[in-house]
């Protein structure tokens, strides 16, 4: 009983995932706690595969791209990306895209590049924006250290197998693949649709500013006595006062003669404002004084906000900023804004204080499309120095001199001694959730060697391909694996895609390695959907796509992407 009962929760998991109502993290800590407490995985097991060898590697590369992601190098490029025709752009983006991504983290690639694609005028982003993340997928899976994906996929292969997989042992198969569905996905890109920028003016458009008479009642009191901090779909988001801003206005805010309150919300409950007494409303925006402090950012992947409320956050007092408005992929929400459940991807229209800049949890939360906020930059000389540490590194890797692991360890030190990265920036940015997930999906696997709910997967595998051969279970192990990363995470799919490929090579007395570059490649291949991929989910809103914009692209280049994966694959590693 126990074999079925564990493939039960595997299931129910997985169900949980694609619905949606837990992350990730949650599910798969609960679940290996849950084999724990059935003796599945002793504790000793446990921990060990949170201190995978691999798994480490990762997580070095992630810190280490800390440092990266601040150089300078990757904003000198990307201004010139979007010069000349937009044909001529669109190729240059992906290909330097596809490039970068194939050594450097894909989401800092495409955050760079988002922000200087969303702030320039010539060519509509939505035209360039979905061909950005696509060809970051196609570079980082070329290389181990391309794509976490990879990565985990490195540990999984090191727990189970005890092996590591090389620098490019993907770039075999990796490179062609790429290059073949890059050509697509530029023929492709012509299809895009052209959505310009939300322009300032409709933007402002949003706002609703009363002006507070000489004689009022209201004056003297608080914002909190005046009744003004439950309004009904309305929110005070700041005040004008001779010339200045405050904002983001707290309860305690005494209001004072000539006072402009800036309302943002549902403009239309008008209305709720006739009650107060001295308040004469202007009908207009708010004016060029407002305009100067908004900025407009995207939800990161590793955002705390993801799945939460602005009144559930108080966000104005952790961000010392005020939503003004919220867009999720090509439409804006409306109502109450801070009763909408945040996702990640959805674009924030923020109006900033003086302190918003000073937050150190920016970077963690946000990627910056527009406004003055700046996060700080290597100078030239730790650039280089930075770039030149971590070249040497992939290259001794490469070269079998020095392990990754080791090479990456001595650069994170470097850049600590150097004074490049705080040890604060490193607690703030650790990819905790990822570690979790990992370290908890590699504990499931070996429940399920254990149980026996392996063997069970893989005679079913085998039955199911037994009158097909091996080629046929291949193929099957891809699809799974494709099918998950379209409908959870791209490092979940990974995860629950690498036990069964694993079993079915076992059962079918085949090398593993075809089915685990098949898990590798069917766990990147998140062309259709735009939940299952982050940089997907960061271009998603500032590009205004539909949904229907990423199966129109997405068909033909996952078709294209799967062929090769499914012909190649077996050509170079047989089975």
């Amino acid at each position: 009983m126990t074999p079925w009962a564990v493939l039960l929760s595997l299931a129910a998991l997985l169900v949980l995932l694609v619905s949606g109502r837990v992350r990730p993290a949650l599910g798969f800590v609960g679940l290996a706690g849950l084999y724990l407490l059935m003796g599945l995985v002793d504790t000793a097991t446990l921990l060990r595969q949170y201190t995978n060898p691999a798994l480490a590697t990762l997580l070095l590369l992630l810190l280490v791209s800390l440092a990266l992601e601040r150089s300078p190098l990757l904003e000198r490029v990307s201004n010139h990306l979007v010069n000349g025709r937009p044909e001529r752009a669109t190729l240059k983006v992906m290909g330097t895209s596809a490039v970068l991504s194939a050594f450097l983290n894909n989401t800092a690639v495409v955050a760079t590049f988002l922000g200087a694609i969303s702030r320039q005028r010539r060519i509509a982003p939505s035209r360039l924006l979905i061909p950005l993340s696509y060809a970051s997928i196609l570079g980082g899976m070329t290389t181990l250290v391309g794509t976490s994906t990879n990565l985990v996929v490195n540990s999984f292969a090191m727990s189970t197998a005890g092996f590591e997989l090389s620098l490019f042992q993907f770039s075999w198969v990796g490179l062609p693949v790429a290059a073949v569905t890059f050509l697509v996905l530029l023929w492709q890109s012509r299809r895009l649709p052209h959505h310009q920028p939300e322009a300032a003016a409709d933007a402002l458009a949003y706002f609703l500013a009363a002006d507070l008479q000489a004689g009022s009642p209201m004056i003297g009191r608080s914002i909190e006595a005046n009744g003004l901090r439950s309004l009904d779909g309305l929110y005070l988001l700041e005040i004008e006062r001779q010339g200045r801003l405050i904002s983001p206005v707290g309860p305690a805010e005494v209001l004072e003669a000539g006072d402009t309150l800036v309302f943002t919300g549902e403009v239309k409950r008008v209305q709720a404002l006739q009650r107060f007494p001295g308040l004469r409303l202007f009908g207009r925006p708010a004016g060029d004084l407002l305009a100067t402090n908004l900025v407009e950012v995207v939800i990161s992947h590793e955002s705390e906000l993801a799945g939460r409320t602005l009144q559930a956050v108080d966000f104005r007092s952790m961000f010392d900023a005020g939503v003004v408005g919220i867009r999720r992929g090509g439409r804006r929400l409306e109502g109450q804004l801070g009763k909408i459940p945040l996702r990640a991807g959805d674009c924030l229209l923020l109006a900033v204080g003086s302190d918003f800049h000073q937050h150190r949890n920016l970077d963690r939360n946000f990627h910056l499309l527009s406004g003055s906020l700046t996060r700080p930059r290597l100078n030239r000389r730790e650039s280089g120095l930075t770039l030149a540490g971590f070249a040497a590194v992939i290259a001794l890797a490469a070269l079998s001199v020095l392990p990754l692991f080791q090479g990456l360890l001595l650069l994170l030190g470097a850049l600590l001694v150097g004074g490049v990265l705080s040890p604060a920036e490193l607690r703030r940015r650790f990819p905790f959730e990822l570690w979790l997930i990992i370290g908890s999906a590699l504990a499931i696997a070996q429940a399920l060697e254990h149980s026996g709910a392996a063997t069970l997967m893989a005679q079913a595998m085998q039955g199911l391909f037994a009158g097909h051969g091996v080629y046929a279970a291949f193929i099957g192990c891809y699809l799974l694996a494709l099918v998950l990363t379209e409908t959870v995470t791209n490092n979940a799919a990974a995860a629950l895609a690498f036990p069964v490929a694993w079993s079915t090579a076992q059962a079918f007395g085949a090398d593993p390695m075809p089915f685990i570059m098949a898990v590798a490649y069917g766990a990147s291949a998140c062309f259709l959907i735009p939940y299952g991929y982050q940089t997907h989910l960061m271009v998603y809103s500032p590009g205004r796509y539909a949904l229907g914009d990423f199966l129109r692209i997405g068909l033909p280049v996952s078709l294209t992407y799967s062929i090769a994966v499914l012909v190649l694959t077996p050509l170079i590693f047989n089975f």
